[in-house]
């Protein structure tokens, strides 16, 4: 078997999916042969495998990292939230049901756990190493019995854990400390480390403090990594905007031309895969802005409705907040909208919905003549094809099937004068598809806008990727982290009081204080606090029924 790593965070967000893809980037370019893995990833970013699986974007992203073809073992188990309390379950790249999330803590993700630890056997068998990446914080002790994606899969393999800590936010060594105190004696003899992410300074000034972290824990730090500008890399658990600023952290280039082009993404509830702009925004002279009002969409050049986990959700909104009306007025006037999955799917005429949102028969903008069916199946594709002379390929994830009765053929869609509607997902990254459709577009708008002849969307993803390399193997202990990955977590790791608090219901004898403060002593075990060792196998079969939000 392999060796491998677990990289835990704090914190969602503070950085586990680009350590993780760095880590796979400088493991490869030392000629390691890895693997990304995510044991239950939750979010609306997804890419479809060339098997035809589903996945997170994230892990896709983390792929090319390793330079491996994404595959459905590294994410075995996607979410995709479609409300506050309900999300659809994707186990092995396929749709099984729509579940609350009371339903899949109270049992059903527990028995998922042999499904993804026979994922991550599988890739264990096959490469030198797997990094995998936990999702929010190892600490949610409210949801550790059921957990199968931070230390209940760390157990279940025996891998170190790497903690991330976000210092720009504040409070870092507060919530290592706090993350791994809160942990039971054996999930805490699997936390090896941590590393500090996003700093911004000079590092002489933390060492202070990581030198009593590590008096305080007994655990060393194996890195501090710099604050990155402009890594514009896929994002997972959500999405990281102003919205009143460019995407991410990007920074635009000046025009190839003498005018830029300014494009208004609708910023629509339940988003997904809204990277499919990313590849507009590297283009030199491109501004892309999220908005969410009316009054945003008059002076851009090229509005795009992106694609949606609730297209019925989506029109309402657009309605509600006159936004329908600007698009309206913008289509009159002959100036370019694209709509993309289920942002194409608003633009048609009417959509018969009785899976998604259950609504029914619901009339569409109508700006495209296309009517919209939603099937129960849903529809993973990786399509390839020609749009404005120019070779194309993306990817398909939808339940709704479009019926198109006019227009122009384009990508599967179809265009109307200034609109244009496709499912296809990445279709923007192909560069000479891109180009074209942007020189459209600024006819169009009546721009003086010639896009750049040499962007490559591919070798900008390959750099940054590089970049991430970069920042692991320059700010990292990269020799104690591939002694980790070899042999794992350190012997001898002290214990941190109080533990894992007992279960309610559960005898509850006189409890400990809060540590002191000190590094002396293992502490005590708190009676109860021991979380279920994650060693029994359960079925692969696993069948999610369908239930109600």
């Amino acid at each position: 078997m392999s060796g491998g790593l677990l990289v835990a965070g704090t914190t969602s967000d503070a950085g586990k999916s680009v350590v993780t893809a760095g880590i796979c980037r400088w493991l490869v370019r030392r000629g390691v042969k890895v693997a990304p893995f995510k044991a239950q990833n939750m979010s609306l970013n997804s890419f479809v495998t060339r098997e035809g699986a589903e996945i997170g974007r994230a892990q896709a992203m983390q792929a090319q990292a390793a330079r491996v073809e994404p595959s459905a073992l590294m994410n075995p188990v996607l979410l995709k939230p479609g409300g506050d309390r309900s999300s659809q379950v994707v186990l092995m790249g396929r749709p099984v049901g729509e579940m609350s999330a009371r339903g899949y803590h109270g049992g059903r993700q527990e028995a998922l756990l042999g499904t993804v630890v026979d994922c991550l056997e599988q890739l264990r068998t096959t490469y030198d190493a797997v990094i995998c990446e936990g999702a929010g914080s190892p600490a949610e002790i409210n949801l550790r019995r059921t957990d199968i994606v931070n230390m209940g899969i760390a157990r279940a393999a025996r891998f170190p854990v790497l903690v991330v800590g976000d210092i720009d936010r504040g409070g870092v060594f507060a919530s290592f400390f706090g993350t791994t105190a809160l942990l039971s004696p054996e999930d805490q003899s699997l936390i090896a480390g941590y590393l500090v992410n996003k700093f911004r300074g000079d590092v002489s000034l933390l060492e202070p403090g990581l030198d009593m972290l590590l008096g305080l824990t007994g655990r060393r730090t194996y890195g501090v990594l710099p604050y990155a500008h402009g890594l514009g890399i896929d994002e997972e658990d959500g999405l990281r905007v102003s919205m009143r600023g460019t995407v991410r952290e990007s920074v635009v280039a000046p025009p190839h031309g003498e005018d830029v082009l300014r494009v208004a993404v609708c910023a629509v509830p339940l988003m997904s895969n809204f990277t499919d702009v990313d590849a507009l925004a590297a283009e030199p002279g491109v501004v892309v802005r999220f908005v969410d009002r009316a009054e945003e969409l008059v002076d851009a050049d090229l509005v795009i409705v992106p694609g949606t986990r609730g297209t019925v959700k989506a029109l309402a909104w657009l309605r509600e907040r006159g936004l329908a009306d600007a698009l309206l007025r913008r289509a009159a006037e002959g100036r370019p909208v694209l709509g993309i999955c289920g942002g194409f799917q608003v633009l048609g005429e009417r959509i018969e919905d009785d899976v998604e949102s259950r609504a029914g028969l619901v009339e569409g903008l109508g700006l495209l003549p296309v009517r919209v069916r939603f099937g129960r199946e849903k529809v993973l594709a990786r399509p390839v094809g020609t749009a404005l002379g120019e070779p194309v390929e993306g990817y398909e994830i939808h339940h709704g099937v479009a019926e198109v009765s006019g227009g122009e053929p384009f990508l599967d869609g179809c265009r109307v004068g200034s609109v244009w509607g496709t499912h296809w997902h990445g279709s923007l990254e192909s560069d000479a598809f891109r180009r074209a459709f942007l020189t459209e577009v600024a006819r169009a708008a009546g721009r003086r806008f010639t896009a750049a002849p040499d962007t490559s969307f591919g070798a900008l993803r390959e750099e940054q990727l590089d970049r991430l390399g970069d920042l692991i193997e320059e700010h990292a202990d990269t020799d104690a982290l591939w002694r980790l990955i070899e042999t794992g977590a350190p012997e001898g790791l002290p214990f941190l009081a109080p533990g894992t608090p007992p279960a309610p219901g559960l005898a509850q004898g006189k409890q400990p204080g809060l540590a002191p403060g000190t590094p002396e002593g293992p502490g005590r075990p708190v009676p109860g606090g021991q979380g279920p060792v994650a060693a029994g196998r359960e079925s692969a079969d696993v069948t999610v029924t369908e239930e109600a939000p």
